[in-house]
């Protein structure tokens, strides 16, 4: 019926969604290979990979944020300048 597609597509969104994730995860935090034994150690590395993806997340917001702040800053000091002499100019 119509309630179990869209249950089912919904779920296949979500999948689709995450799976990009975890390729990015196996190929760039090296979570192809477990070097740690056991279910633990699989636990440990599967976290260890998200807190690295989590971190270089937050460190690119952080320098987009810190780099507009300082062009920001930059601008409203010139500006402050250029204002001052276009009052001198009419007055």
């Amino acid at each position: 019926n119509r309630y179990q597609q869209d249950k089912k597509r919904k779920l296949c969104k979500r999948r689709a969604a995450i799976e990009p994730i975890i390729g990015h995860l196996k190929s760039d935090f090296r979570l192809s290979r477990n070097l740690l034994k056991g279910q633990v150690g699989d636990e440990i590395n599967v976290l260890m990979a998200a807190c690295a993806w989590n971190l270089r997340k937050w460190l690119v917001i952080a320098t987009i944020f810190l780099f507009w702040q300082k062009l920001g800053l930059f601008f409203v000091k010139y500006l402050r300048f250029f204002v001052v002499l276009d009052k001198k100019q009419f007055c």
